[in-house]
């Protein structure tokens, strides 16, 4: 999971001149003043927002009712993107779901909204900001709904698939209305409420959503939405007004938003069958291979389009590709371990959804807490040095996670693990947003973290296809050698796929299996570290020293 719960951008930010940004009298904040940063957003949400022009043509008056409205709209995507990974294990048990299933349960979703969140800001700054957002709020609510009556699990993939094409909608319009109804030290208020309450939500989703399963069902995860998206149209339609730039490009980037989208699924179906069916065969090299040509036919079509959603020439700057860069290691690393850690507590500690919930509590409380005190860092020893020293911290805490003690108990193992991970995330997180907005200027800000936002996501979507892999694998390697030790009988390779147990192990063989499983979790977060102590590394190489 992800780690992590938006990836935002109004395309009219590629395309707005220095002379319309002056005409409207909005620029760029060089020294933006920190907030709290939600650990489920993505890191250049605020920059997203400051990039937007004022609607001065349709002045909003009712505000606070404005603001209200996005900040439960991306509270939705807040909170789905933090619980469901901890309503896996009884989404698994109820429908009788595969190991591969429940990575397509968080990976469809991911998909449709990292593939089309360009084009979804695009669509809100030519046809109506409040329109697109409002219809992508009813979209993800009627997914929502078919989410909590699924009967199996292709009915819950699909619907979560939904979810993340209203999402791709709702998301970038949240922040783009923000962006156009307030200006001046107003916006940097209605980022700061924004960005707390966000910070709130991604903390205390997890454990509320474990709670909701615990006490009810996990199909109140997606109920949960209902009364939220009702409130937010009633509130959208009454205080924002439909704001639109009339210098945005009047075609969409359909056929780059379609090819990024059957690239990426292609890949990451076939990652996600190879455990099972092995890289020999040939659906998996079918699927991998087909994903890797869509993905080089997207380039193609961005490098010829008039209005591409990705310009491949920002790409040129230094600072910007090794930001993003960093970025994709970092955050595939967090994706991976975020996904896979409450399915460990719960199938191999015996922690209850609500107990797994309140265990990852740690790590977004601390993003949230101090995330506003790394802007001061970032002026005083340079974005590169952050981008640096934030990684190698954040690499610290994955590799705790690794080690064999933190088996032992949740107090002296995981806390302090994920305390680690939560500093280094902490201190990556302003720098990166600096580095974004100063490799490219003021007029290109709003594509440029829209990028970023979108790498951030994309991440997601491969770690938990690719660390899957590992995960597997690991489990099944770690499970074999420990039945051999007991002279047991070999069993299926498949005990993944079995229904998760809340008892805690007490058989050999129960606790064989809980310990394998425990094993494969130390294996991704190992890979992980690996992934964030090369994102420093590519940060040393690729970005300047600060002048």
């Amino acid at each position: 999971m992800t780690s992590k719960a938006a990836i935002f951008v109004d395309q009219a930010a590629f395309h707005r001149r220095d002379r319309e940004a002056t005409l409207a009298g909005r620029h760029l904040d060089s020294h933006p003043r920190a907030h709290a940063v939600a650990s489920q957003a993505s890191p250049c949400d605020e920059l997203v927002i400051r990039a937007q022009p004022v609607a001065i043509a349709k002045p909003c008056r009712r505000k606070r009712l404005a603001l209200s409205a996005t900040i439960l709209g991306s509270s939705m995507a807040f909170i789905d993107g933090s619980v469901v990974n901890v309503a896996l294990p009884s989404i698994q048990s109820e429908l009788g779901a595969s190991i591969a299933a429940m990575q397509w349960v968080v990976n469809a979703y991911l998909l449709f909204l990292g593939a089309l969140v360009l084009v979804g800001g695009a669509m809100g700054d030519k046809l109506g900001r409040r329109k697109v957002f409002i219809a992508g709020i009813a979209i993800f609510t009627v997914a929502s709904a078919a989410c909590g009556f699924a009967p199996g699990m292709s009915w819950l993939i699909a619907a979560r698939a939904w979810q993340g094409v209203g999402a791709a909608l709702l998301v970038p319009g949240s922040l783009a209305i923000i962006g156009a109804v307030f200006e001046g030290e107003e916006r940097g208020r209605a980022i700061g409420t924004w960005a707390g309450v966000g910070a709130i939500t991604s903390s205390l989703g997890p454990a509320a959503g474990g709670w909701l399963v615990d006490a009810f069902s996990w199909r109140a995860i997606f109920f949960l939405n209902l009364p939220l998206a009702a409130a937010t149209i009633a509130l959208a339609v009454a205080s924002v007004p439909d704001s639109r730039n009339a210098a945005a490009p009047q075609t969409l980037d359909w056929p780059g938003a379609a090819c990024t989208a059957a690239g990426l699924a292609a890949l990451t179906f076939g990652l996600t069958e190879a455990p099972s069916r092995g890289f020999a065969d040939p659906l998996v090299l079918g699927m991998i291979g087909a994903g890797v040509a869509l993905l080089a036919a997207f380039v193609a079509i961005e490098a010829k389009s008039r209005d591409p959603m990705v310009p491949l020439d920002i790409f040129r700057s230094r600072d910007f590709s090794g930001a993003n860069l960093v970025t994709l290691l970092l955050y595939f690393g967090l994706g991976g371990v975020l996904f896979f850690l409450p399915f460990t507590l719960i199938r191999a500690y015996g922690f209850s959804a609500t107990q797994a919930g309140a265990a990852v509590l740690p790590m977004p409380l601390i993003i949230g807490l101090l995330s506003r005190f790394t802007g001061g860092l970032t002026s005083r020893f340079g974005a590169r040095a952050l981008l640096i020293v934030g990684p190698c911290v954040a690499g610290l805490g994955f590799a705790m996670l690794a080690l064999p003690f933190v088996a032992g108990s949740y107090w002296a193992g995981f806390l302090p693990a994920l305390v680690v991970l939560g500093l280094g995330m902490t201190i990556t997180v302003a720098p990166l947003t600096t580095t974004v907005m100063a490799s490219v200027g003021s007029e290109r800000a709003g594509i440029a973290s829209g990028i970023n936002n979108a790498v951030a996501r994309v991440a997601s979507l491969l770690a938990i296809a690719v660390l899957g892999i590992v995960f597997v694998w690991s489990h099944d390697a770690a499970l074999s050698a420990r039945l051999d030790r007991l002279h047991l009988p070999q069993q299926s390779m498949r005990v993944l796929d079995a229904d998760a147990t809340s008892a805690a192990p007490s058989t050999p063989l129960a606790r064989a299996q809980a310990d394998a499983i425990a094993d494969a979790l130390r294996a991704v977060a190992a890979l992980s570290a690996v992934c964030a102590w090369a994102a420093a590394g590519i940060a040393a190489a690729t970005i300047r020293r600060k002048e």
